[in-house]
């Protein structure tokens, strides 16, 4: 039995993003009605910063020679780090009970939102393979960032998130649905953009369902 975590990131309850991992996360479930679901909503319980404690238990498993990500409970030592911990475990209970981790993020900033990162440094231990599962990142940008746009070298987000999968992951299996343009929506000065944001947003959808169906 296949099992999908789906966690959103936006800051907007309704938001280009969380439409498009929304698409995805329906028509996966469609296809797989015993599959496994869990989902965590990053905006609506944000998910806390890493403290010392954290970084303590970051050490240990850097003493060891190997890590095995559901021994990590055993390094706790002191009531700071089991406090650490109890933030840790749930959330990487649920990305290791997962083959397919879908992850709807808006770009902010060039970049991903601090609630994004915070929960990737919290399930994040050195030698952390995750073998056979698979990424997929659904997102909405407000302008265009695809090769070949004015803006592209500033894309820091899928750059980020891909290295950042493969580099402590072990997972080059990553697939990004992007639409674009969101801001003509509101921003007067990109109005002459609408129909080439539409046109994106359209794509990302029928993307999504479609890519659900490989998954």
């Amino acid at each position: 039995m296949s099992t999908l975590l789906h966690v959103d990131a936006s800051a907007r309850r309704r938001s280009i993003s969380r439409e498009l991992s929304g698409a995805f996360a329906d028509a996966w479930r469609a296809g797989h009605p015993d599959g496994g679901y869990h989902y965590r909503d990053l905006a609506a319980e944000p998910v806390p910063f890493i403290g010392e404690a954290w970084t303590e238990l970051c050490d240990a498993v850097l003493a060891l020679p190997s890590t095995d990500p559901a021994r990590l409970g055993a390094l706790v030592r002191t009531p700071e780090q089991a406090a650490a911990w109890k933030v840790v475990e749930p959330l990487l209970a649920e990305l290791l009970a997962a083959d397919v981790i879908l992850i709807g993020t808006p770009m902010y900033n060039y970049s991903i939102p601090a609630s994004l990162k915070a929960w990737l440094d919290q399930v994040t231990f050195p030698r952390m393979s995750l073998g056979h599962r698979r990424f997929v990142v659904t997102s909405a940008r407000g302008g265009a960032y695809s090769p070949g746009a004015p803006k592209a070298a500033y894309d820091y987000q899928e750059r980020f998130l891909r290295d950042f999968f493969a580099g402590h992951f072990a997972v080059s299996d990553t697939v990004f649905v992007q639409a674009e343009l969101a801001n003509a929506r509101q921003d007067p000065a990109l109005a002459h953009l609408r129909a080439e944001h539409e046109t994106s947003y359209a794509g990302a959808l029928a993307a999504a369902r479609a890519l659900a169906g490989e998954y």
